[in-house]
């Protein structure tokens, strides 16, 4: 008898996902008595999921197939193995309970409906160890509970992928968390005062409209009673923050716009309650609601705006990934926590995947992403010998890269570090206003003691309300909001354009510019030097061995210079000895003689004439020459509009540059720069900048090497390009976050425009206190009003600083400059 053969040809649909069936495959549904095939463990789990939860008819009325989940990642949590590393979920698994389990919660993607999260949930809690799982639908987050001994994290990671959910874990770090404690809070605040003021009003109404005498006496009782109960959350609730900050004023001897807001309403509850309670004066538990409810909201929208316009230096924090793929010396991956990565060690980089560190690609060429650093949000293309940094995103191929920094070494958490160290004090016009609003409070106070005793004696009846709307009419909100909503929102706006303020005052003299400076190469230049001609003063030294000798002293280098000889890089020369001399060049011991690279003076005590026009550096051995070198560096694309569009502000531009006389003459007569000097060592451009500012002017200095770090730490305002050694951006008062010179003009243009704000918030603000205050004393305005007003002033001012978000660059005639010009550096 002949056993029939299988028709492996034919090929049978998955009933849940419309996928071919592999021949034998064992998963099956039952569903009315009826078996159908399925194509995986997956598509197995997702349906016995359906129908034990009662959803049958989901199968018979759908209207297309769902995607098919991965089986390979159901059935292999090797992807997800790096989430179990101890190190890595000490920073978001916690314990939970006394029985050894733990929990965690995950940011999950692709949640759309309800039916997704029940998904997830009886997905994860049929899982042996689990203990509990529940969805945020709001979030996109799911909070799962397990039990370590008996599941791996990487086993939920998996199971999730598996069904079409890819999970990372979340947790936000305590200045994040505590952000959203604070805004949940003030929510909260805020609705009970609107619903408490609401109310309050629903009982004030009849009472003003009827009066005593048009209600009976139980009814009148009974509203002020109500009145009083409702208006006792919203002061003891939502206005406690008042009275802290007020208390704390107090204790500190700084008096802050809290003091006079807390007053306000403190007394207007209390002489409220003793009215109530002994049935003798006024109730002002309406106006102490509203009040309440206006400053409130004033101040959620203020903290709104600032969140929104501001610095987001936890953005920053969290773009590096969490995990990384290294390389070992065979070629093996594994994958690791991005923080066990360390200086030299090689990374895979994949499609889609984050850089997990600043460093170097060895192998393979893609685009990246880097807007979130630079603000530029066209892809960068990047190949071999580039850097990269960490946080960019590789989006189209596989990177090998070197890892040069790692961890808080990386640049993203410099940049991080330099936004902190710029919000931690406050510019000269800030510090003002606050020591105005101070005064203006002490000021008010005194104030309000006399008109308080003034209407005493006039009208004892009408003390109360008047002294209330002199105190919340005048409170200095708008002046205190006046500065740092302009600051705030013109920071967000730097960082927008690429531009990174590192100290306070920064801003502040950006404006008062009247002067930039700009150093040469790898400024106005692009700094990628290139050796273009090599000429022996001696036939006894070949010049491919005079460029290998070269590269070896400059093998430790960061100067632009040292790039142009890194092709020529021999490993069998190594240099010893090396000293960097600023502005000149370096010598170092090779072969048992001492060399020297550098201007012809520093190299050679009686230097040869060059072979030629251009910039030529000599090498010397034991002070004899051996071989001239021709570098050749490009204008950046941008310079020639970038200086058009200073000069355009009334700003005078300048070049200092250490290179020869005709060097920098060519690049200053095609830029338009009319005033430069060359052959400048680092102490005359500090001497150069002083002598500026000896005579009034207000200098900003822009470079990029160590030999600028003296005349930065000397200029009004230093600005550091996105190239510039790590000592230069230290020394930096801004630092560019991509290459594009334009970002100067930008900035300088954004700080005038916050200096113009500021100063518009700062008119408004002292306008509008003093014509309110003769106005709140004279009794011509009811606290309620009052309230009124002084929220509206403190939204002027936001909205008014809001306006720099929206801010965009002037045209200017700008020159033009093929991009291909070459200019001899």
């Amino acid at each position: 008898m002949t056993t029939p053969t299988p028709d492996v040809t034919t090929t049978t649909p998955c009933y849940h996902c419309g996928n071919s069936v592999p021949y034998g495959a064992p998963w099956r549904i039952q569903i009315d008595d009826t078996q159908h095939p399925l194509c995986c463990p997956g598509c197995e789990a997702v349906a016995h999921a359906i129908i034990d939860g009662g959803l049958e008819s989901y199968y018979r009325y759908r209207t297309e197939l769902p995607e098919r989940p991965d089986e390979r990642q159901a059935a292999n949590a090797d992807t997800w193995q790096v989430f179990d590393d101890p190190g890595l979920q000490a920073k978001f698994v916690h314990p939970d309970g006394d029985e050894g389990h733990v929990r965690a919660t995950l940011a999950v993607d692709g949640i759309t409906c309800a039916a997704c999260a029940w998904l997830i949930e009886h997905r994860l809690n049929a899982l042996d160890g689990v203990t509990s799982s529940a969805v945020n639908l709001t979030h996109h987050r799911v909070r799962i509970g397990w039990d370590p001994a008996i599941i791996q994290l990487s086993q939920l990671l998996a199971e999730l992928a598996a069904i079409g959910y890819t999970a990372q874990p979340y947790e936000p770090d305590q200045a994040q968390a505590r952000l959203q404690r604070e805004e949940r809070m003030n929510v909260r605040r805020l609705i009970i005062a609107a619903v408490g003021m609401m109310q309050v009003m629903m009982f004030s109404v009849p009472i003003y409209v009827a009066g005593p005498e048009g209600m009976s006496e139980d009814f009148y009782v009974l509203f002020h009673w109500l009145s009083f109960a409702l208006a006792t959350p919203v002061v003891f609730f939502s206005a406690s923050p008042f009275f802290r900050n007020a208390l704390r004023d107090v204790k500190t001897g700084i008096l802050g716009m809290d003091v006079p807001v807390s007053l306000a309403i403190g007394c207007a509850y209390a002489a409220s309650a003793y009215a109530v309670i002994f049935n003798k004066g006024e109730v002002y538990f309406d106006s102490v609601a509203m009040f309440t409810f206006f400053l409130l909201f004033s101040r959620y929208i203020e903290a709104r705006a600032r969140r929104r316009n501001g610095q987001s230096g936890n953005a920053l924090s969290g773009v590096l990934p969490v995990s990384a793929t290294r390389l070992d010396d065979n070629g093996n991956e594994r994958i690791l926590p991005a923080s066990e990565l360390h200086a030299g060690d090689r990374v895979l980089i994949k499609p889609g995947h984050g850089v997990p560190g600043d460093g170097v690609i060895e192998d393979g060429e893609s685009s990246l992403d880097e807007s979130m650093l630079t603000g530029e949000y066209l892809p960068v293309t990047r190949g071999v010998g580039e850097r990269i940094v960490g946080g960019s995103q590789n989006m189209e191929n596989p990177l090998i890269m070197r890892v040069t920094h790692a961890g808080n070494n990386a640049r993203v958490a410099n940049i991080v570090d330099l936004t902190d160290r710029a919000f931690a004090s406050r510019p000269r016009l800030a510090q003002m206003a606050a020591r105005m609003a101070h005064l203006f409070v002490l000021r008010l106070l005194i104030v309000t003691v006399c008109v308080t005793a003034v209407w005493w004696w006039i009208d004892p009846s009408r003390v109360l309300w008047v002294m209330l709307s002199v105190l919340v009419v005048t409170c200095p909100c708008a002046l205190a909001l006046a500065t740092p909503t302009a600051l705030t929102a013109g920071h967000g706006q730097l960082r927008k354009r690429g531009v990174l303020i590192t100290r306070a005052d920064a801003m502040e003299s950006l404006s008062n510019a009247t002067r930039v400076i700009f150093d040469k190469t790898g400024t106005l230049t692009r700094g990628e030097m290139q050796l273009i001609d090599t000429h022996p003063c001696e036939s006894t030294l070949s010049a491919e061995r005079a460029r290998a000798i070269a590269a070896a002293l400059e093998a430790h280098s960061e100067h632009p210079i040292a790039r142009a000889f890194r092709p020529f890089r021999d490993a069998t020369l190594q240099a010893s000895h090396l000293r960097s001399v600023t502005g000149q060049g370096l010598e170092g011991t090779l072969t048992q003689h001492r060399w020297r690279l550098g201007k012809p003076q520093f190299a050679c005590s009686q230097p040869p004439a060059s072979p030629g026009e251009g910039q030529w550096l000599l090498l010397s051995e034991d002070d004899t020459p051996r071989a001239w070198f021709r570098l050749h560096d490009g204008v950046r694309d941008d310079a020639a509009q970038t200086i058009s569009a200073l000069q355009a502000n009334g700003l005078v531009v300048e070049l200092l540059s250490g290179d020869t006389p005709d060097a920098v003459k060519e690049l200053a007569q095609q830029l338009g720069i009319t005033t430069w000097h060359a052959g400048i060592s680092p102490e005359g451009k500090l001497e150069r900048i002083q002598t500026l500012q000896a005579e009034g002017e207000c200098v900003v200095m822009v470079g990029d090497g160590i030999n600028d770090v003296p005349v930065l730490a000397g200029a009004d305002v230093a600005i550091a390009m996105n190239s510039a050694t790590d000592l230069a951006r230290t020394r930096a008062d801004a630092v560019l976050l991509s290459p594009r010179l334009t970002r100067i003009a930008d900035a300088i243009d954004i700080s005038l425009a916050t200096r113009r704000i500021m100063r518009q918030n700062m008119v408004w603000s002292v306008c509008y206190n003093f014509t309110a205050m003769p106005l709140a004393a004279l009794g011509l305005v009811p606290p309620w009003l009052a309230a009124l007003g002084m929220s509206f002033s403190s939204l002027v001012v936001v909205g008014n600083a809001l306006r720099l978000s929206r801010w965009k660059r002037q045209a200017h005639a700008t020159a033009k400059v093929s991009p291909s010009a070459p200019v001899s550096a």
